[in-house]
């Protein structure tokens, strides 16, 4: 059963999958946004709320701020929209500049300068929540907490959460940081199975290569954390990519889930994004697809209940190899 999503609790009526707007905006350079990216904006959009997504994902560096430019173009053009929407974004990274290599920054400054530029970009006053996008090993909890306490009390960020941290990460900087830390979004899906591996291989030979942090699924869950999952589709390797040089496990697991949605009579796509729903963490898929028609496919997961046992037959053939 696809158990009911922890961002309710903090007060945000979000939809079971997130659209995350990275594809938004055209290219990954200074050029700029075109007519054409706006109507893709607005059909992305369109085919979300069709689906029944009210939640949009988006990061400051996301098309060099010009997919939020874009969706901020959406949300000018349909003043009506805003008040329908969860919308999230990111911050923290920042890319190669002057000499100076990328990084990450949550130095107070770098935080409060992102939270504005997200505002402006998108047109809004308000953002519902900022995540933390990759962790900076200069972090200093309590420069944080001080950012996120201004931009909370000046009404310019309602909550806040992380991106790819562990539980110790998380405990660390919530020592210092008065709101709750609401979300934390980790790569997750049909092919990347740390998340699965790490707790199925404890005290085990075949745990020693792999890296996903022990206890962060059920810290996150104790802490009423929405953990969200970036790149749930695998790049599409299942539901119809090229497979050529993949291994057997990928081309065996993506007739697998052929079959499964034929009899399901949903898209293979509802059937990768249901093996996520299905996890009694009550994952929140964020699809990186900005085509209306992939869009749509997507929003057919929620039709679909797997059984204990087909998503163990979906574990097992990505895997490769049977059960410890």
């Amino acid at each position: 059963m696809n158990k009911p999503i922890l961002l309710h609790k903090h007060g945000f009526p979000a939809s079971r999958l997130v659209l995350g707007c990275m594809g938004l905006g055209g290219s990954w350079d200074r050029e700029p946004y075109t007519a054409e990216h706006v109507k893709q904006a607005h059909e992305a959009v369109e085919a979300a709320l069709s689906a029944g997504i009210n939640m949009f994902d988006h990061a400051n560096i996301y098309t060099k701020g010009k997919a939020e430019q874009v969706f901020g173009q959406v949300l000018k053009e349909r003043p009506d929209l805003r008040e329908r929407i969860i919308i999230q974004s990111k911050c923290g990274i920042r890319f190669e500049e002057e000499g100076v290599p990328g990084r990450y920054d949550f130095s107070k400054e770098h935080i409060e300068a992102s939270a504005d530029g997200i505002l402006s970009r998108l047109g809004i006053e308000t953002l519902d929540i900022l995540l933390l996008h990759r962790p900076d090993p200069l972090m200093e909890p309590e420069e944080v907490a001080e950012a996120f306490q201004r931009l909370h009390e000046k009404g310019k960020v309602k909550a806040f959460g992380v991106s790819n941290m562990s539980a110790a990460q998380i405990r660390f900087l919530q020592s210092a940081i008065r709101q709750p830390l609401i979300a934390n979004q980790l790569e997750m899906s049909l092919l990347k199975l740390d998340w699965l591996d790490a707790g199925v291989h404890l005290n085990q030979p075949q745990g020693t290569g792999v890296s996903f942090p022990e206890g962060t699924l059920e810290y996150c869950q104790m802490e009423h954390i929405q953990i969200q999952a970036w790149s749930p589709l695998a790049r599409g390797l299942f539901t119809g990519g090229d497979l050529s040089g993949q291994p057997e496990s990928v081309r065996a697991t993506a007739a697998l889930v052929s079959r499964m949605a034929e009899q399901k009579d949903v898209s293979p796509e509802a059937i990768v994004l249901a093996f996520l729903l299905r996890h009694p963490a009550g994952i929140q898929p964020v699809i990186g697809t900005v085509r209306p028609d992939r869009i749509r496919a997507c929003g057919e997961a929620e039709r679909v209940t797997l059984t204990r046992e087909e998503w163990y037959t979906l574990y097992v053939a990505s895997r490769g190899r049977n059960m410890p």
